[in-house]
């Protein structure tokens, strides 16, 4: 797609993530014009309106409503709608239902927005990210899930914050499934260009105290959702900040999750590993390092994935 002038993206459910990513990338400038689109007629509306009474205060123009002529003219197009995570679901849980939601949505919008790149949100996202790209019939680089962009950012607030420093200045990635089997590629993992354990700038980090910070990563949305009953503000910063890089063609690297195709033996699974996203959508790294035990907890992943997607018969 490249760079291009008067970007459209439209988000698909006017849910709390929906709205909450809508409005992220409103007062983020993320695209010219931000759409909304929910069946919900009364309820898209009233979001509608309520955004579009702040439009004075930034550069963006905000459209929606129940009637899929919204969509047209989409560059991007962020699918959230689907049933809601409940407590003590998992994310794999949710999807037979979010799966048939998808089936009956997905058709649709393609014909309205033939050309935008896809980026699914919905849970669980890898496996609805496989079964967005089987029913579209699409390439795997112009539909991909947001994968584990938010955790990563979960990961890198928790390690700087121990640490002492900001945190844009911590390199380190969640890798995997977006849910129980996702890891952190310690292996990588820098303060700076320091390695994580080589660390002097206070208390050295020991291995038993970045397992514990992995697990409060993997933990963090359950530990949301018992709070308030749903997770939606960082994950609707976490959705502008994608489609940014792709309006802009930026080329950032990011870990979302893209089907991938024989990268660590994983085939026909969708996990997040880093990758380059642009305008074109998202490309993996596949020479991305990891250590014998990071590939091999990646192909555990991928069985835990591909576990759901057989029960579904996918």
């Amino acid at each position: 797609m490249g760079v291009v002038e008067d970007t459209k993206l439209t988000v698909v459910g006017a849910g709390g993530v929906g709205t909450s990513l809508a409005y992220a990338a409103l007062i983020r400038g993320a695209a010219s014009e931000v759409a909304l689109y929910d069946i919900a007629r009364e309820k898209v509306e009233a979001e509608v309106l309520d955004l579009v009474h702040g439009t004075q205060f930034t550069t963006s123009t905000v459209t929606g409503g129940a009637d899929l002529g919204v969509v047209e003219g989409s560059h991007v197009v962020v699918i959230t709608a689907g049933a809601k995570q409940q407590p003590g679901q998992t994310r794999l849980e949710l999807a037979g239902t979010n799966v048939r939601i998808l089936e009956g949505l997905l058709p649709a919008l393609l014909e309205r927005a033939p050309d935008a790149v896809y980026v699914l949100v919905t849970n669980p996202v890898d496996v609805v990210t496989v079964a967005a790209q089987r029913i579209s019939g699409l390439p795997a680089h112009r539909v991909f899930g947001s994968g584990t962009v938010l955790d990563t950012s979960r990961l890198r607030w928790l390690l700087a914050r121990r640490a002492g420093i900001t945190t844009s200045s911590v390199h380190a990635d969640i890798v995997g499934e977006h849910g129980d089997t996702e890891f952190p590629l310690w292996s990588n993992a820098r303060i700076g260009p320091v390695p994580i354990l080589e660390w002097r700038g206070g208390e050295p980090f020991t291995r038993p105290e970045l397992d514990k910070i992995a697990h409060e990563v993997r933990d963090a949305a359950y530990t949301v959702i018992r709070g308030k009953g749903a997770t939606n503000y960082a994950i609707g910063l976490a959705g502008a900040r994608i489609v940014e890089a792709v309006v802009r063609d930026e080329r950032a690297v990011m870990p979302v999750s893209t089907v991938l195709g024989g990268i660590r033996g994983v085939d026909g699974v969708a996990l997040s590993i880093p990758s380059v996203v642009g305008g074109d959508g998202a490309f993996p790294v596949a020479e991305t390092p990891m250590s014998s035990d990071e590939a091999a907890l990646l192909r555990a992943s991928a069985d835990a994935i591909r576990a759901s997607l057989e029960t579904l018969g996918l």
